[in-house]
């Protein structure tokens, strides 16, 4: 046992002495450490149940065998930070709790571990940490939030933003808002809809890293509770076996997760996050694979806000399984990948049944014959941007229009919200990217005004930021390279002709190369935003979105 180095022999009686300390029996302490890594918290609506999850795993653990130990991992609700300074440290969150996910699992020498998240970036910052220690481990989320219900129609966050955005055009009363905020989110759990959260449990599944029905079971669920129980049998199991996470997070079953993401639909942020847990592995993933992985696999489900099913109903009709036995059955998913219940994904899937073919579509009838991602190029994102095209209007699949120009998230609300905004225009919000921030802001409240205005079906827009699961419309983001380091974004100027394709893939501005050198020419960086904590070292040492915005030290000149 690797605890075995923290606890026995003579050396290591004073360590024992504080395991005595803790209450631990001697029994216990000869016992495989578990630990149980509960991102639990009283301010994140999809962590208030996380207490009684941790609980069922530590019983199971228990009952399995082994000495489960809880220690924390924190995260923050993208929801509650939206729209202020707070969203500037949403995204850095990931980082800090791999590291300090890998400084606990370490110091203390554990056997094997539990990760219990829930939201956008606790579930690959859990991910990463996995894949760095290299443990028996097993995923189990604290599930989705039931939608809500306004006016007889289910609802979601996503609504809410777009109430907001209707409010200001003039076409929605503040009782009615008020009706909105007291009804959309209804239960506790991740947000109802295929946002981020979501997207990332459901693909923990497609990797073989969470057990059936860890993406969709409903947070308030008692099967909830009986899942967590037997994801800590099933880490015992792991344990017994000798399976450790790299052997279940191969590069194929990181390809398995973006296929898998493609017929589901995906929040864009899942580009942010397959590449930094592939770098994890050593696996160099560049946002490129996802064109032809999306151009074989075909877009099964239109989960909000893409269509008007929620992850209850996805959880109904089969859930996560039930879409890969689709794809696997036209050959799609590497099916000789490991899982964590030591079967591979081919018999793990093998008696899925989709129940319900609206919500998730055969693959002979699907929503779209391509996947729910495309990534664009052009000379306005030579690396690469990021578009969820499964929730782009078919009107808005190629558009033409105006720069409208804004340098901060703030800057562009207040136009749109204003009605400076028209049909026709591409807003551009820039200097928002990882470095540029820093911290890459999600742009809902952007892209929610926009669809709250009545413009959705008319007006894009472009950003080095990125989106929540919860934006629709053409909303292109990740805008590599980036404003802050003189990527061409930084070049538009208001007015300039954009030229956008989602069919073929492309991205242009509509200048000519000898312009464009000549503004490159005159650009200046400019000083950043931050200076001092942790927001600067994270400026200092994280990379483009088109790699994941992971972390790099600086290259010394």
């Amino acid at each position: 046992m690797k605890s075995d180095q923290m606890k026995s022999g003579m050396q290591q009686a004073p360590a024992r002495s504080l395991l005595n300390a803790l209450g631990w029996t001697a029994e216990e302490i000869q016992k495989p450490i578990v630990g149980i890594v509960s991102s639990f918290n009283e301010i994140v609506p999809g962590h208030m149940n996380l207490d009684k999850i941790t609980e069922a795993v530590k019983m199971g653990v228990a009952e399995a065998g082994g000495m489960p130990v809880v220690v924390p991992a924190i995260a923050v609700c993208d929801g509650i930070a939206m729209g202020h300074i707070g969203m500037k440290y949403s995204l850095v969150t990931r980082d800090l709790i791999a590291d300090s996910t890998e400084a606990l699992a370490l110091a203390h020498q554990f056997d094997a571990l539990v990760m219990i998240p829930n939201c956008d970036k606790n579930v690959p910052g859990l991910l990463m940490a996995a894949a760095r220690l290299d443990l028996p481990t097993v995923f189990v989320s604290g599930g989705p939030m039931l939608a809500g219900h306004v006016h007889g129609k289910k609802r979601s966050l996503s609504s809410m933003f777009e109430a907001v955005g209707a409010n200001a055009a003039g076409k929605m009363s503040e009782d009615e808002v008020r009706y909105y905020e007291e009804n959309v989110c209804p239960s506790c759990g991740s947000c109802s809809g295929m946002y981020t959260a979501n997207s990332m449990n459901c693909l923990t599944e497609a990797m073989g890293m969470g057990l059936r029905g860890n993406g969709t079971i409903p947070a308030v669920y008692s099967a909830r509770l009986r899942l967590a129980k037997k994801a800590g049998y099933a880490v015992m199991d792991l344990f017994r076996k000798g399976i450790t996470a790299r052997q279940i997070m191969t590069k194929d079953a990181i390809l398995n997760a973006l296929t898998v993401d493609m017929a589901l639909g995906c929040s864009t942020n899942s580009m942010l996050h397959l590449p930094a847990i592939a770098h994890e592995i050593g696996f160099d993933f560049d946002i490129s694979f996802a064109n032809p992985i999306s151009e074989r696999t075909p877009n099964l489900c239109h989960l909000a806000p893409a269509g008007p099913t929620y992850m209850e109903d996805l959880n109904e009709a089969g859930g996560v399984y039930a879409v890969m036995k689709e794809l696997a059955d036209i050959g799609l998913l590497h099916t000789d990948c490991l899982t964590v219940t030591c079967q591979t994904i081919g018999e793990a899937i093998a008696n899925a049944v989709n129940k319900n073919p609206e919500v998730i579509r055969p693959v002979d009838n699907p929503y779209m014959k391509t996947g729910g991602l495309a990534v664009l190029k052009g000379n306005l994102a030579p690396d690469g941007s990021v578009v969820k095209r499964s929730a782009v209007v078919p009107e808005m699949m190629k558009h033409t229009g105006p720069a409208r120009v804004f340098d901060c998230e703030e800057d562009a609300i207040k136009a749109i919200k204003g009605g400076d905004i028209v049909p026709g225009d591409v807003v551009v919000i820039r200097y928002e990217g990882p470095k540029g921030g820093p911290g890459m802001r999600e742009m809902l409240n952007p892209t929610s005004a926009i669809a709250g205005m009545g413009l959705g079906d008319s007006v894009a827009l472009i950003t080095d930021g990125r989106f929540s699961g919860a934006s629709r419309g053409a909303s292109i983001g990740h805008v590599s390279p980036e404003a802050a380091v003189g990527g061409p974004i930084a070049l538009v100027e208001e007015g300039d002709i954009i030229e956008i394709d989602i069919d073929n893939l492309s991205i242009k501005l509509d200048v000519s190369d000898e312009e464009l050198a000549r503004r490159k020419a005159a650009w200046k960086p400019r000083q950043p935003k931050v200076t001092t904590g942790y927001l600067a070292r994270y400026q200092a040492m994280v990379t483009s979105g088109n790699r994941g915005a992971i972390l790099e030290v600086p290259k010394a000149d």
